[in-house]
């Protein structure tokens, strides 16, 4: 029987702007096309892991709006069960605006909207998910409060928790990391975490130590196109990304999460979940889009490596 993954997080129409170049602060640059993907990093994780096969379920909100009605399509075409979205009359979809270069490279304004009503109280209207799953996945595009609760909760009920800190807060409490199982930022978010200047790869694996200093079980730090590092109190084991042509990083790092959840829920080690988790960002980076660009597990070909 498949382990249940729950994802608790948001859900965003993204606006994919295209143009050359992305504007330096008080620039003007002209764009070359604009465009709607269903996204969000919680939306993002589920769908990845629906379509990776995994056996996987989703809390959030959406507005009672097109936008919330396309981002539950998406979602339940993937084979992720829906039933703890809630759609919320009075507050509209979050929306993200996305401009991509022609490098493939990217920045990000989120506009939270129903992700702000991702609330305790709502976790709890859909306890049975919680209680019926093994791990949990949460990012930090739903209330900072609400990441701290289902900490708690997971603790509680023994669930693995794996936490993506993006956006990235800096100056979090010190036992915020307790009992969390996996920590996933990019070199970005592990220097806003940490607040201490990264430029090596020794800074990130101090950086890394620091979080697991304060009670987090793993911190596996994504570094792009360089490839990422596992590190653990023991050791710190560095992976290469596949040399791909990158067309879009838009979801990378939320297709890198959910296939390191699924991985690890059928049973792989560090190495091998690592190993399955770049096999799935090196098809999503030669893609446009958010979800667009997540691909299922048969389109994987040799780089299913858990099936060997």
């Amino acid at each position: 029987m498949k382990k249940k993954i729950l994802v608790i997080g948001s859900l965003n129409m993204d606006f994919l702007i295209e143009t050359d170049k992305i504007p330096a602060p008080g620039e003007t640059v002209l764009g070359h096309s604009v465009g709607h993907i269903p996204g969000g990093k919680g939306a993002n994780q589920a769908y990845a892991a629906g379509k990776l096969d995994g056996n996987v379920s989703m809390i959030g909100a959406v507005g009672d709006d097109p936008y919330g009605k396309e981002l539950i399509r998406s979602l339940t075409s993937a084979g992720v069960d829906t039933s703890g979205i809630e759609v919320c009359r009075d507050t509209p979809t979050g929306q993200a605006y996305i401009a991509l270069d022609s490098s493939g490279e990217n920045s990000i304004i989120v506009i939270p909207g129903a992700n702000q009503s991702v609330t305790p109280e709502l976790i709890q209207k859909h306890m049975a998910l919680v209680d019926s799953c093994d791990y949990i996945l949460t990012q930090f595009e739903i209330p900072l409060d609400t990441v701290r609760y289902v900490k708690d909760l997971a603790l509680q009920k023994g669930k693995r928790l794996i936490v993506d800190p993006a956006p990235a807060v800096p100056g979090l409490e010190m036992d915020f990391w307790e009992g969390v199982s996996i920590v996933k930022p990019n070199e970005t978010e592990l220097a806003l975490l940490t607040g201490q200047k990264m430029s090596s790869r020794e800074d990130y694996i101090e950086g890394a130590r620091s979080l697991i200093g304060k009670g987090a079980g793993t911190v596996v730090l994504t570094l792009g196109k360089t490839g990422c590092i596992a590190v653990t109190r023991e050791k710190a084991d560095f992976y290469p990304a596949h040399v791909v042509k990158t067309v879009d990083t838009t979801a990378a790092g939320d297709s890198f999460t959910a296939a390191l959840a699924i991985a690890l829920s059928e049973g792989a080690d560090t190495e091998k979940a690592v190993s399955f988790a770049q096999a799935v960002c090196a098809v999503v980076v030669t893609r446009k889009g958010a979800q667009s660009s997540i691909p299922a597990r048969s389109e994987l070909k040799g780089g299913d490596v858990l099936s060997r």
